[in-house]
């Protein structure tokens, strides 16, 4: 497969693993998992299941790695949020919500959920995560053993590695995390799905505007002008080409093989998700 192909590869399999990935943060298992343990609000469980791969963190490495949330967001989880659950006992949390979100989704497609995570488990098998900091941080966990936790695992390992070269791909634009949003929210995502979402107030979203403004990227009514909306494809291929290696191997056949038993289990998954939400994932996959 050529470059471009895995490139496009990469961007297809993201579409049918994201959805599996994002019910940590979506499902009411996921959340009640943070919330029954003491973590009370969205925030809290997010930050502590997240981050949990890295180990008992403070803020600034969190605020780095995550990119696109605002500072002073990430410092009121971290690092006071291990005070009530250690990232041993977050990451067993995020695991046991994220296991019984999918139990409920995928009843009746268990055979297929249990194929896709070994399909996936394959190809990731020794994924090359060097300058990919959460990619790393969950790749040095393993593969569990419950196909479930596996499907689960497997997806944001991809996610997490995908992520990080995602955020190398805006850093080399010349985006910081809430200008980042602010452009999005000019193509495709509203601006309320992104905002609340990620900590920032109206006044740096209206200076991050003004900074996109300023280099040409955004009009006057919000929109990303012509330069704005080349500047952020360009990221997404960068960040494409970034995530294509663990595909670069791949016949179109066994893309075809995995799709076949990732599809339906995606969409289920994607049942979850609001809409529109903050990845720009469609229910109709």
């Amino acid at each position: 497969m050529d470059a471009a192909a895995a490139a496009t590869t990469a961007r297809t399999v993201w579409r049918w693993t994201e959805p599996v990935h994002a019910v940590t943060y979506f499902s009411p298992e996921g959340r009640a998992a943070f919330e029954d343990a003491g973590l009370r609000g969205w925030w809290r469980g997010y930050f502590a299941g997240r981050s949990a791969p890295l180990g008992p963190v403070g803020p600034e490495p969190v605020t780095a790695a995550f990119f696109g949330f605002a500072p002073g967001a990430v410092a009121r989880s971290l690092p006071s949020v291990w005070e009530v659950v250690p990232p041993g006992r977050a990451l067993e949390l995020r695991r046991t919500g994220s296991r019984a979100a999918l139990r409920r989704l995928l009843a009746g497609l268990e055979a297929e959920a249990a194929r896709a995570a070994e399909l996936l488990v394959r190809h990731l098998d020794g994924l090359d995560c060097a300058g990919r900091p959460l990619g790393a941080a969950n790749a040095a966990l393993g593969f569990p053993v419950d196909p479930l936790d596996r499907l689960w695992h497997a997806a944001t390992l991809l996610r997490e590695h995908r992520g990080d070269g995602h955020v190398a791909a805006l850093v080399t634009a010349g985006l910081d995390g809430c200008e980042s949003l602010v452009l999005r929210s000019g193509i495709d995502v509203p601006r309320d799905r992104l905002q609340p979402l990620r900590g920032w107030t109206d006044e740096e979203w209206a200076a991050a505007a003004g900074r996109l403004a300023g280099r040409g990227l955004l009009a006057a009514d919000g929109r990303a002008t012509e330069a704005g909306r080349a500047l952020y494809a360009r990221v997404e291929a960068a960040t494409d080409l970034a995530a294509s290696r663990p595909w670069q191997a791949l016949a179109p056949d066994a893309v075809e093989a995995l799709g076949a038993v990732l599809r339906p289990v995606a969409r289920a998954c994607a049942a979850e998700l609001p809409q529109p939400n903050p990845m720009g994932l469609a229910r109709d996959l």
